[in-house]
């Protein structure tokens, strides 16, 4: 149940991402959750996202937040290029704007769009680009990334390792930025017990969007030489047509359950059912799974280099070096199935809170930006 603040003057917002609920990802997460906390506290809401061509509700409302899904062009589902999200930005009058992630084009749209507007923006940024071919789209798209952070009067990152990583490649003054973190649903996780299961059956869980950065084929792999463990896949992505082939070609399909839409509930049972979870990604400007599997009492396996290091304690949670070696892989697995299974809760955020320092960091960008209005 979510805490109830005292209600704010009405004040109408527009959150501007990518995707949003029932896609699965932690941006999507990261919009609901504080979406529907602001809802909750007396803001309107307006979350301008795009959507798949087959989903019939442009728009609906969704636990009180309207949603608006434009059209886009989305290749291998990623730059979501949508400029309907510029356009209804300048047709239609919010007090603020909050865009998120710098790795696709809706942000962008949204910074285009300021026009009077208060503008904070939410990176979710992580250097680099998820494949090789927008990797090397990164430098041609700097000069616009730079534009997002311009027009932005507040930036919110969400761990130390993405404020520093801006700053450096943006030049931007450190108090410009903000650092909020994701946060997670503690009451979801304070009285979750360790499911049972069969005697002998062990699993990895991993949970999020199916991309190659994402290092799932490290996982996959690593089934060859665990012949006792199955792997619960939960998410969706481009990426996930080549690693079914990759299933099939070790022989490892059998070992594999694979699940999509699935419910808050569910994945809550995943957590507390898993025996390890692993996110080996190269990328990562947070990490909101991880932090919930450790609220879960699930130990994690992590790549190294990315904002991921934050969570590495040496015993919860261990780190991997990239690039991912089997050998080295094998070996965490097998230190941290001796790990005593305890809820990781120190350090980590309620959603409330992120909301409470979100509304603070909204009210001062609306001050500052009326001021420079009227100097």
């Amino acid at each position: 149940m979510h805490y109830k603040a005292p209600r704010q003057s009405k004040l109408k917002i527009a959150q501007v991402c990518p995707r949003y609920y029932p896609d699965i990802g932690g941006i999507e997460t990261h919009v609901k959750e504080i979406s529907e906390r602001l809802v909750n506290q007396g803001f309107e809401i307006d979350v301008l996202c795009t959507g798949p061509a087959d989903r019939n509700k442009k728009s609906e409302i969704i636990n009180g937040v309207k949603v608006i899904r434009f059209g886009s062009f989305a290749p291998y589902e990623a730059y979501y290029f949508s400029p309907r999200i510029y356009l209804h930005l300048k047709n239609h009058r919010y007090d603020l704007i909050h865009a998120h992630s710098y790795h696709a084009m809706p942000a962008l749209f949204a910074a285009l769009a300021k026009n009077g507007h208060t503008f904070v923006f939410t990176p979710h940024y992580h250097g680099r680009g998820h494949t090789f071919l927008r990797n090397l789209l990164h430098k041609p798209y700097k000069p616009f990334g730079n534009k997002i952070f311009e027009k932005a009067d507040k930036v919110i990152c969400v761990s130390e390792y993405e404020r520093q990583m801006v700053i450096s490649d943006f030049n931007i003054p450190p108090w410009k930025i903000e650092k909020i973190p994701n946060g997670i649903n503690l009451e979801d996780f304070r009285y979750m017990k360790h499911l049972e299961k069969n005697e002998g059956e062990k699993t990895i869980l991993y949970v999020g969007r199916l991309e190659k950065y994402k290092g799932i084929h490290h996982i996959i792999g690593i089934l060859l030489h665990l012949r006792d463990f199955k792997l619960n896949i939960i998410g969706q992505g481009p990426y996930e047509k080549k690693l079914l082939r990759l299933a099939e070609e070790l022989a490892v399909s059998d070992r594999i359950n694979w699940h999509k839409n699935v419910t808050r509930e569910k994945i809550l049972q995943f957590y507390a059912s898993a025996d390890v979870f692993m996110m080996l990604s190269t990328n990562e400007a947070y990490g909101i799974t991880v932090a919930e599997a450790l609220a879960s009492g699930t130990p994690c396996i992590v790549a190294t280099g990315s904002a991921l290091d934050e969570f590495v304690d040496g015993e919860m949670c261990l780190g991997v070096n990239l690039p991912v070696r089997p050998e080295e892989l094998l070996e965490k697995i097998n230190k941290i199935m001796l790990t005593k299974r305890v809820k990781y809760l120190k350090n980590l955020m309620t959603w409330d809170k992120v909301v409470e320092l979100l509304v603070e960091t909204y009210k001062i960008s609306r001050e500052k930006e009326q001021i420079g209005r009227q100097m």
